[in-house]
């Protein structure tokens, strides 16, 4: 199984001299292609700056990040801009919508950004696996939260993405919003093959994972496979997230 993302020795250090603060320090992981990755840790852990740096939108201070066979060191913001565009997918906690667009609209932004031809029968898979071919056109004010959050999974999947990457995906949602998101971005790594890496402070969130990697003080100290709420719980407790 060959990795989308790879992190070799990443380190990143915010401020200089006596405020440096170092948010991660010499991460080195892969992520298999086709799976669904949790990311935990107690809060300052790192977990966002590793998100930002393994989807390029953050430059590591030290080390390399692979996005397939392409090496994200070195390339200006403009080339970043484009492989982000072209091969990244992003669902935040912040559904990012634009409200005088329908749904079709807001799904198929990141394509006409690139001036890329919509492919029709695509976005109609999409829509249909994500539950909303009867919404195409509504806007944002006219959906559900889990909807609109439904959305931002569709125009993350619209360009074909090697990688999906979620921040927080259901930490604006409730208990029963949340787990049909989770369900889904289950279904998408399944039924479509995609890569999904997602932070995320919920076990119950991290459970649909296929491994979870637990950051603490800039390091990835431990991973579980076949995750339980349950287990990732305990294991939290004894990173001292809760205590």
């Amino acid at each position: 199984m060959t990795d989308v993302v790879r992190l070799e020795a990443v380190s990143k250090v915010y401020g200089k001299g006596q405020g440096a603060v170092a948010a991660l320090r010499e991460v080195s992981v892969g992520i298999p292609r086709g799976t669904f990755t949790a990311v935990m840790g107690p809060s300052g852990s790192g977990k966002s700056t590793f998100l930002h740096c393994a989807a390029g939108l953050d430059v590591p201070s030290a080390g390399r990040v692979r996005l397939g066979d392409t090496d994200l060191t070195g390339l200006d913001e403009t080339r970043l801009t484009e492989l982000r565009r072209q091969r990244i997918g992003f669902v935040f906690q912040a559904f990012n919508l634009i409200s005088s667009l329908d749904v079709v609209e807001n799904v198929t932004l990141p394509l006409r950004l690139a001036n890329v031809r919509v492919d029709r029968d695509w976005l109609g898979e999409i829509l249909r696996r994500v539950g909303l071919e009867g919404r195409a056109g509504h806007r944002p004010a006219q959906l559900s939260g889990g909807q609109q959050q439904r959305v931002a999974i569709a125009r993350a999947l619209v360009t074909r993405p090697e990688v999906v990457f979620g921040d927080e995906p259901t930490g604006a949602l409730d208990t029963m919003t949340a787990r049909d998101v989770l369900r889904l971005l289950r279904e998408v790594v399944d039924g479509l093959g995609q890569t999904v890496v997602m932070v995320t402070h919920d076990p119950v969130a991290a459970a649909y994972a296929d491994t979870v990697l637990f950051l603490a003080d800039g390091r990835i100290v431990d991973s579980m496979s076949a995750p339980t709420a349950e287990k990732v719980a305990e294991r939290m407790t004894r990173l001292g997230a809760w205590t």
